[in-house]
């Protein structure tokens, strides 16, 4: 592999991989009528939404002279630069040179345009490269889109590798010690064996002597965004819906920042439903705020080459497994550029 390329490979193994959908922000963040600028993979856009709802993600910079577009004025169905009033509509496209009228930069689509999904109070964004600017099949997390499943989006942003965020998930066995004094997370042993259980999207990672007690699996799924699925058993007095079942994402902001998506769900309706919501949010959501806090003061603690310099053993396979997944795809998309 030359110099470039393993640069190359490095900048995206360290900013996020391209070719798939990522989560930016939730959709909370973007009201009608309103735009905002975001960081994502490292680099600067613009979230624009329409009056009517419809949501377009610019790239963050004027085709005239590089000025931030989020610097300018919405105007309905366009962006005007503040600098020398270039408009731009949402699909890239110089609509309008104000200072020379018929300029040659008008009807040209000189801006990056990413598709964009909302789900689940989330905006999911396709990142393509240039041999792959058209997005890839996605297929939605099924709590997310099962009419009999609750889920509530819980978001925070964190400083450190988003590399760092998904190993967390990747490695159940830190819950029955980080989170020892959680509510849910304080029964079970602290010894266990794991083992990789391969599926056609990705992989379970789970312990094989203990199930229902603790954090006792994850799965990692890879169906054109990269998520995470796992259930923490739930005493009765959390109300109904069995267990607690949670979908991560993570958004890789820049190499030493990262946005963390969790929907906390629940299978109910109804009653259920209501029952189910007001439970959490008045009593349990503030107990899992603080387990997300312990995650965060503890990733946050960790330099930046922790994974460097490591000595791994048995519980570490889940992380191990993705870690090469993950720069084997980060060397091929740098081979392609």
């Amino acid at each position: 592999m030359s110099l470039s390329v393993q640069a190359t490979a490095d900048h995206i193994y360290a900013t996020g991989l391209r070719n798939q959908w990522h989560p930016v922000v939730p959709s909370s963040f973007v009201a009608p009528g309103a735009m905002r600028k975001v960081t994502a993979l490292g680099e600067q856009w613009l979230l624009f939404r329409r009056s009517d709802g419809t949501l377009s993600m610019l790239a963050d910079r004027c085709p005239h002279r590089g000025a931030p577009l989020s610097l300018g004025k919405h105007l309905g169905d366009r962006v005007a630069c503040w600098y020398h009033g270039v408009e731009v509509e949402t699909d890239g496209t110089v609509s309008s040179v104000p200072g020379l009228p018929g300029c040659n930069l008008e009807g040209k689509k000189l801006v990056t345009s990413l598709p964009v999904r909302e789900v689940g109070g989330a905006v999911l964004a396709y990142f393509g490269d240039e041999q792959h600017p058209e997005p890839a099949e996605l297929t939605l997390p099924e709590p997310l889109t099962d009419p009999e499943v609750d889920a509530i989006l819980c978001y925070a942003e964190w400083n450190g590798p988003w590399r760092f965020a998904v190993e967390n998930l990747l490695d159940p066995m830190h819950g029955a010690f980080l989170h020892h004094e959680s509510h849910t997370m304080y029964d079970g042993d602290t010894t266990a064996k794991f083992r990789i259980r391969e599926t056609d999207r990705g992989y379970f990672f789970e312990k094989t002597d203990q199930r229902g007690v603790n954090f006792d699996w994850v799965e990692l799924c890879r169906t054109g965004v990269d998520w995470v699925d796992l259930t923490i058993p739930y005493p009765p007095s959390a109300g109904p819906g069995g267990p607690f079942g949670i979908v991560g994402m993570v958004c890789p902001v820049d190499e030493n920042r990262t946005g963390v998506f969790f929907w906390r769900y629940r299978r109910v309706q109804g009653w259920q439903r209501d029952s189910w919501r007001f439970l959490y949010r008045t009593l349990i959501e503030e107990r899992h705020w603080q387990v997300l806090e312990q995650d965060r003061v503890m990733l946050e603690a960790m330099p930046a080459d922790a994974d460097q310099r490591e000595n791994l053993y048995q519980h570490d396979l889940g992380v191990v497994r993705l870690r090469r997944m993950y720069r084997a795809a980060a060397e091929a998309q740098a081979s392609s550029v």
